[in-house]
């Protein structure tokens, strides 16, 4: 059963339009901050700021302090999931 909520908490992580889009983003653009993020997206700071939490949350990105800014880009099982994505299109 323990199994079965880890790939619950995976699969929800990405569950959303958005959080797709920003995973394609780093995928092409490593290291942007939520603000380059939100600008390339056109949606709010915090809006974006949520989507990376969650995102965060299953491992699908890892954040990198960068002075006053946090980096993001994507891990393995983030890369993983894209690729997953892209046979289901």
């Amino acid at each position: 059963m323990k199994e079965y909520r880890y790939l619950e908490r995976i699969t929800k992580g990405f569950a959303n339009h958005r959080r797709i889009q920003i995973l394609d983003i780093l995928r092409d653009e490593p290291e942007l901050s939520v603000l380059e993020i939100s600008e390339r997206l056109e949606i709010n700071f915090k809006t974006a700021s949520e989507h990376i939490r969650r995102l965060a949350i299953p491992g699908l990105i890892m954040k990198r302090s960068d002075g006053l800014n946090i980096r993001h880009r994507l891990t393995d099982r983030g890369l993983t999931i894209l690729k997953f994505l892209r046979i289901l299109e």
